[in-house]
């Protein structure tokens, strides 16, 4: 009988000690209710109407559209501001604004190795930003509106994201839809 090395039992151990997730993902927090309302119209003529509403709500609220379909009634847009004077209070390594990272290692092996590197350019003159993005999909006769904020730092690294289907976003929104919906009507 042969022994077992000890970094096969070791790993064996470890493989027992795995634990399946008790749920799915799942948006946190749950979208709020505003964010599913009816349109008051319903049939594929309309659905280009609501999708055409949509687009002028959102266009005028200074988003850019990224992707539509018309078939499915699917509208994707985002707009991109920078955060003055924000920064990320657990990142300290670096300093604020500070543009400077340094990257080193030691090996050994074949050969001994020493690596240090620096950079200077990504941090300079960069600001931090927010994207927020909206998807809304325009179906039988009702609209449902998703939305999340991913905040980057100066280095461009992601620092915060998070669902903001929230309820004061929705109600402004539909109240825009409704408004735009009673301008086209009257033209």
């Amino acid at each position: 009988m042969k022994a077992i090395p000890i970094s096969i039992t070791c790993l064996l151990a470890l493989a027992g000690c795995q634990t399946v997730p008790d749920r799915l993902p799942q948006a946190e927090p749950a979208p709020a209710a505003a964010c599913y309302f009816p349109t008051g119209q319903s049939g594929p003529s309309e659905t280009l109407s609501v999708v055409t509403e949509s687009i002028d709500v959102l266009e005028a609220w200074s988003f850019s559209l990224e992707t539509t379909d018309t078939e499915l009634g699917l509208v994707s847009a985002s707009r991109e501001r920078e955060l003055v004077g924000y920064y990320d209070r657990y990142d300290y390594d670096y300093g604020y604004g500070s543009g400077f990272r340094l990257f080193g290692g030691f090996g050994i092996g074949r050969g001994v190795g020493i690596g240090v590197g620096g950079s200077f350019g990504p941090g300079f003159g960069q600001q931090p930003v927010e994207v927020e993005r909206v998807s809304l999909l325009a179906r039988d006769g009702h609209l449902r509106i998703s939305r999340d904020i991913r905040r980057f730092d100066h280095l461009g690294d992601l620092r915060e994201s998070y669902s903001a289907s929230n309820d004061d976003f929705c109600r402004r929104f539909q109240q825009a839809f409704e408004q735009a919906a009673i301008t086209q009507g009257a033209l």
